[in-house]
């Protein structure tokens, strides 16, 4: 007895050990239909605050949604909320919440909520348009993003709930969890695919959806509290998503869209055939075109052989290729060459379309377009050079190693920064129009850029400045290839984990 009081004890202390105490607004107000199963919801949420040691507000108060209030939380959970229930205001610090990096979890209604609310409805992913009668379905699991959300869950799964169909189709920029089975139940209207679980990450922030929980049964169902709990825990950075393993991974290879979003920037007054454009446009100041809406085809996906793809960036408006999933501690490796066309205004500059690496934050943090990020500079007779973007930085010493006998620095000017960049240690890019292998390899802040299999920069403490907080480290992020006014073409885009910069490399790590 007394040894079983013992491991309770110790039990007991780790898990407060790792648990991460995080804070929740759980916000339930209606201002359409109100769903019984609410309440079910909050004790369902208690149940999980007191397991995991989180703090919970329950609210239906509108007026919480203030910079100063929200700034309390590190979710928003959107328990079956209906109806139009933000003013403008309120709005703007949703916003301003989800530019924090803070997270946001939905269920069922949440997609039956502010959908004339243009942000909201891309934030979310799906906006509600009707429902059959509630009944058994089954599920489709996808668990090749590895989500915690689904991992306790079998590939298929039964389920009974009300099931939503969505006005339109579920946003590309999602990545889906569940999907429903249309021939198990009648009253679909959506189609072949048919989404009902994803997350996603949206302007800085992290979401979860789940189309489940309109009945009350739904909140004592274990499969669903654990979905939900998991969804909280991705939201709030406890845990994160690994596609990646040790093995490389191809982005470009099957449907390209799996892994890639496009966001553009704001159009130069020089743009032709497009409505709008505002004709003092710097192409950096005023509205961007925003999420996955590319008019001029300036992101094209080229079919190659083995259900490969390439990709080809004319360049005519700044914006972002931009990876769907987080990457930290990695290899990256790819091919690039320059094509011919030149936008402005850049038309006398020299072709320039960087590498953007531990993005985070929303879009437009630099330029209006690109996110917070490191830059590995993909720029004529500059490849390798280092930019800081949206307040990133690094270190970058420079560092002397021997070379045919002789020391050399390989790195860095003076061991310095100069307005947020520094320049690679030689050029190593071949002649115009031929193709380059372009080499990242990052590790706990530690990021080696390669060209053509020499490196050419080393940077160290990779960092990002946290107004009236310092800085905090920036070792994880999504990648971005830019648009910058030049004609570009990228093949053979892999990835892989690692577990450490690798030996080889040692002679550059020495600061």
């Amino acid at each position: 007895m007394f040894k079983k009081l013992i491991l309770l004890v110790v039990f007991m202390l780790v898990n407060v050990v790792y648990s991460q105490e995080i804070s929740i607004l759980v916000f339930s107000k209606t201002a359409g239909f109100r769903h019984k199963s609410i309440e079910s919801g909050k004790q369902a949420v208690q149940k999980l605050a007191v397991k995991n040691n989180w703090k919970v507000v329950y609210s239906e108060d509108s007026n919480l949604f203030n910079d100063q209030d929200l700034s309390k939380f590190d979710i928003l959970f959107f328990l079956n909320t209906t109806g139009d229930i933000l003013n403008e205001s309120q709005q703007n610090a949703m916003k301003s919440f989800f530019a924090k990096g803070k997270g946001f979890v939905g269920t069922h209604s949440a997609t039956d909520t502010e959908k004339d609310w243009p942000w909201y409805v891309d934030m979310l992913g799906a906006t509600f348009k009707s429902h059959p009668k509630q009944q058994k379905a089954t599920l489709h699991i996808n668990k090749e993003h590895g989500h915690q959300a689904v991992a306790h869950l079998n590939n298929k799964e039964e389920f009974f709930d009300e099931w939503y169909n969505f006005k339109d189709p579920v946003a590309k920029h999602v990545n889906v969890l569940a999907t429903l089975d249309e021939s198990t139940y009648s009253g679909k209207q959506m189609g072949m695919v048919h989404p009902i679980t994803w997350y996603h990450h949206y302007d800085g922030g992290r979401v979860f959806y789940t189309g489940l929980g309109h009945t009350n049964a739904a909140y004592s169902d274990e499969r669903i509290v654990k979905q939900i709990e998991e969804g909280i825990k991705w939201a709030a950075k406890i845990t994160d998503v690994n596609t990646l393993t040790n093995k490389w991974t191809n982005l470009l290879k099957g449907d390209p869209y799996k892994n890639w979003d496009v966001f553009m920037g704001v159009p130069h007054n020089s743009v032709k055939g497009l409505p709008n454009v505002d004709p003092k446009s710097n192409g950096m100041k005023g509205e961007p075109l925003g999420l996955n809406k590319d008019p001029k085809k300036v992101f094209n996906f080229v079919k190659e052989k083995k259900d490969k793809h390439s990709v080809h960036i004319t360049g005519e408006i700044y914006g972002a290729l931009t990876s769907k999933q987080e990457y930290e501690n990695y290899h990256l490796k790819l091919k690039v060459k320059w094509g011919e066309q030149k936008w402005a205004p850049r038309l006398d500059a020299k072709r320039d379309n960087g590498l953007l690496y531990h993005c985070t934050g929303p879009f437009r943090q630099f330029w209006n377009v690109w996110m917070r990020c490191q830059e590995l500079q993909i720029q004529e007779t500059d490849m390798g050079d280092y930019y800081a973007l949206g307040g990133a930085t690094s270190d970058v010493p420079t560092v002397t190693v021997e070379e045919n006998g002789k020391p050399k620095k390989v790195y860095g000017i003076d061991g310095e920064l100069k307005a947020g960049s520094s320049k690679r240690s030689f050029d190593n890019e071949k002649k115009h129009g031929k193709w380059n292998t372009i080499e990242l390899i990052t590790y706990n802040g530690t990021s080696l850029h390669i060209v053509n299999g020499k490196v050419v920069m080393a940077l160290f403490n990779s960092r990002h400045h946290v107004k009236g907080m310092g800085t905090s480290p920036l070792t994880r992020g999504r990648i971005q290839f830019q648009s910058e006014g030049a004609e570009i073409y990228y093949k053979d885009i892999l990835i892989k984990s690692i577990n450490g910069i690798p030996k080889k490399y040692n002679k550059y790590l020495n600061q």
